[in-house]
Protein backbone atom coordinates (compact mmCIF):
# COMPACT_ATOMS: atom_id res chain seq x y z
CA UNK A 1 0.00 0.00 0.00
CA UNK A 2 1.67 3.39 -1.18
CA UNK A 3 1.60 6.25 1.28
CA UNK A 4 1.13 8.91 -0.74
CA UNK A 5 -2.05 8.84 -2.29
CA UNK A 6 -1.73 7.64 -6.01
CA UNK A 7 -2.98 10.12 -8.71
CA UNK A 8 -6.23 9.31 -10.84
CA UNK A 9 -5.54 6.82 -13.88
CA UNK A 10 -6.61 10.05 -16.26
CA UNK A 11 -3.71 12.21 -14.79
CA UNK A 12 -0.84 9.76 -14.20
CA UNK A 13 1.92 10.32 -17.14
CA UNK A 14 0.16 13.38 -18.47
CA UNK A 15 2.45 16.13 -19.29
CA UNK A 16 1.63 19.65 -18.68
CA UNK A 17 -0.39 21.51 -22.08
CA UNK A 18 1.27 22.89 -24.31
CA UNK A 19 2.42 26.71 -23.72
CA UNK A 20 1.31 27.66 -27.13
CA UNK A 21 -2.16 26.04 -27.43
CA UNK A 22 -2.90 24.98 -23.84
CA UNK A 23 -3.04 21.45 -25.66
CA UNK A 24 -2.49 18.04 -23.41
CA UNK A 25 -2.72 16.10 -27.07
CA UNK A 26 0.13 18.47 -28.86
CA UNK A 27 2.47 18.07 -25.58
CA UNK A 28 2.49 14.59 -25.66
CA UNK A 29 2.91 14.78 -29.78
CA UNK A 30 6.05 17.21 -28.91
CA UNK A 31 7.20 14.74 -26.36
CA UNK A 32 6.85 11.46 -28.29
CA UNK A 33 8.35 13.98 -31.34
CA UNK A 34 11.66 14.38 -29.20
CA UNK A 35 14.88 14.03 -31.01
CA UNK A 36 17.89 12.56 -28.16
CA UNK A 37 15.81 14.43 -25.63
CA UNK A 38 15.61 17.99 -27.51
CA UNK A 39 12.70 19.13 -26.18
CA UNK A 40 13.40 22.27 -28.03
CA UNK A 41 14.39 21.09 -31.35
CA UNK A 42 10.44 18.76 -30.93
CA UNK A 43 8.85 22.23 -29.83
CA UNK A 44 10.20 24.09 -32.94
CA UNK A 45 9.82 21.26 -35.91
CA UNK A 46 5.78 20.38 -34.28
CA UNK A 47 5.13 24.72 -33.92
CA UNK A 48 6.55 25.26 -37.67
CA UNK A 49 4.74 22.52 -38.83
CA UNK A 50 1.63 23.70 -37.38
CA UNK A 51 2.48 27.55 -39.11
CA UNK A 52 2.77 25.46 -42.61
CA UNK A 53 -0.64 24.34 -41.99
CA UNK A 54 -2.13 27.39 -41.33
CA UNK A 55 -0.26 29.23 -44.49
CA UNK A 56 -1.20 26.53 -47.00
CA UNK A 57 -5.17 25.30 -45.67
CA UNK A 58 -6.29 28.76 -44.25
CA UNK A 59 -7.55 26.58 -41.22
CA UNK A 60 -7.11 26.29 -37.45
CA UNK A 61 -3.50 24.37 -37.40
CA UNK A 62 -4.83 22.92 -33.69
CA UNK A 63 -8.23 21.52 -35.51
CA UNK A 64 -6.13 20.03 -38.19
CA UNK A 65 -3.66 18.08 -36.01
CA UNK A 66 -6.76 16.95 -33.82
CA UNK A 67 -8.73 15.69 -36.85
CA UNK A 68 -5.58 14.53 -38.03
CA UNK A 69 -4.78 11.99 -34.88
CA UNK A 70 -8.69 11.37 -34.57
CA UNK A 71 -8.69 10.06 -38.01
CA UNK A 72 -5.27 7.91 -37.75
CA UNK A 73 -6.22 6.47 -33.85
CA UNK A 74 -7.37 3.03 -34.58
CA UNK A 75 -10.61 1.27 -33.01
CA UNK A 76 -9.42 -2.65 -32.90
CA UNK A 77 -6.05 -4.08 -32.91
CA UNK A 78 -4.94 -7.64 -32.82
CA UNK A 79 -2.82 -9.23 -30.03
CA UNK A 80 -0.84 -12.54 -29.90
CA UNK A 81 -2.48 -14.77 -27.42
CA UNK A 82 -0.57 -18.45 -26.98
CA UNK A 83 -3.19 -21.15 -26.57
CA UNK A 84 -2.77 -24.77 -26.44
CA UNK A 85 0.60 -24.47 -27.95
CA UNK A 86 -0.72 -22.45 -31.34
CA UNK A 87 -0.43 -18.57 -31.12
CA UNK A 88 -3.39 -16.26 -32.34
CA UNK A 89 -4.25 -13.10 -33.15
CA UNK A 90 -6.69 -11.99 -30.79
CA UNK A 91 -8.63 -8.74 -31.73
CA UNK A 92 -9.32 -6.08 -29.33
CA UNK A 93 -10.39 -2.85 -28.53
CA UNK A 94 -8.01 -0.19 -27.89
CA UNK A 95 -7.79 2.47 -25.08
CA UNK A 96 -7.95 6.07 -26.18
CA UNK A 97 -4.97 6.75 -24.57
CA UNK A 98 -3.45 4.06 -26.58
CA UNK A 99 -5.12 4.61 -29.65
CA UNK A 100 -3.58 7.93 -29.55
CA UNK A 101 -0.11 7.01 -28.99
CA UNK A 102 -0.27 4.43 -31.97
CA UNK A 103 -1.36 7.86 -34.11
CA UNK A 104 1.48 9.66 -33.09
CA UNK A 105 3.90 6.80 -33.81
CA UNK A 106 2.75 6.15 -37.07
CA UNK A 107 2.38 9.81 -38.28
CA UNK A 108 5.81 9.93 -36.92
CA UNK A 109 6.75 6.87 -39.09
CA UNK A 110 5.20 8.26 -42.10
CA UNK A 111 7.11 11.90 -41.59
CA UNK A 112 10.51 10.06 -41.21
CA UNK A 113 10.03 7.83 -44.39
CA UNK A 114 9.83 10.36 -46.93
CA UNK A 115 13.15 12.55 -48.10
CA UNK A 116 13.72 15.55 -49.48
CA UNK A 117 12.22 17.93 -47.27
CA UNK A 118 13.09 19.87 -43.58
CA UNK A 119 10.86 17.34 -41.17
CA UNK A 120 8.33 20.15 -40.25
CA UNK A 121 7.20 20.21 -44.00
CA UNK A 122 7.19 16.41 -43.86
CA UNK A 123 5.22 16.37 -40.62
CA UNK A 124 2.79 19.15 -41.96
CA UNK A 125 2.14 17.22 -44.73
CA UNK A 126 1.28 14.06 -43.24
CA UNK A 127 -1.13 15.95 -40.95
CA UNK A 128 -2.38 17.68 -43.68
CA UNK A 129 -3.27 14.39 -45.83
CA UNK A 130 -4.07 12.34 -42.23
CA UNK A 131 -7.16 14.93 -41.48
CA UNK A 132 -8.41 14.18 -45.10
CA UNK A 133 -7.92 10.30 -44.35
CA UNK A 134 -5.59 9.59 -47.10
CA UNK A 135 -1.58 8.93 -46.50
CA UNK A 136 0.56 6.68 -44.86
CA UNK A 137 -0.87 6.54 -41.62
CA UNK A 138 -4.28 6.37 -42.68
CA UNK A 139 -3.05 3.25 -44.33
CA UNK A 140 -0.86 1.80 -41.75
CA UNK A 141 -4.41 2.31 -39.73
CA UNK A 142 -6.64 0.49 -42.37
CA UNK A 143 -4.14 -2.62 -42.74
CA UNK A 144 -4.66 -2.77 -38.34
CA UNK A 145 -8.27 -2.87 -39.41
CA UNK A 146 -8.20 -5.35 -41.93
CA UNK A 147 -5.87 -7.99 -39.91
CA UNK A 148 -8.32 -7.49 -36.75
CA UNK A 149 -11.59 -8.27 -38.90
CA UNK A 150 -9.69 -11.48 -40.73
CA UNK A 151 -8.87 -12.67 -37.35
CA UNK A 152 -12.93 -12.16 -35.90
CA UNK A 153 -13.13 -16.22 -35.82
CA UNK A 154 -10.37 -15.99 -33.00
CA UNK A 155 -11.94 -13.25 -30.57
CA UNK A 156 -13.31 -16.08 -27.93
CA UNK A 157 -9.68 -16.10 -26.90
CA UNK A 158 -9.69 -12.52 -25.68
CA UNK A 159 -9.77 -12.43 -21.52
Amino acid sequence: MPRKELKPRERRGMPDPDYKYQSVLAARFIGRLNFCGKKMTGERIFYTALKLIQDKMKEEPLAVFTRAIENVRPLLEVRPRRVGGATYQVPQEVRPERGATLAFKWILAAARAKTGKAMSERLAEEFMLSSKKEGTAMKKREDTHKMAEANQAFAHYRW
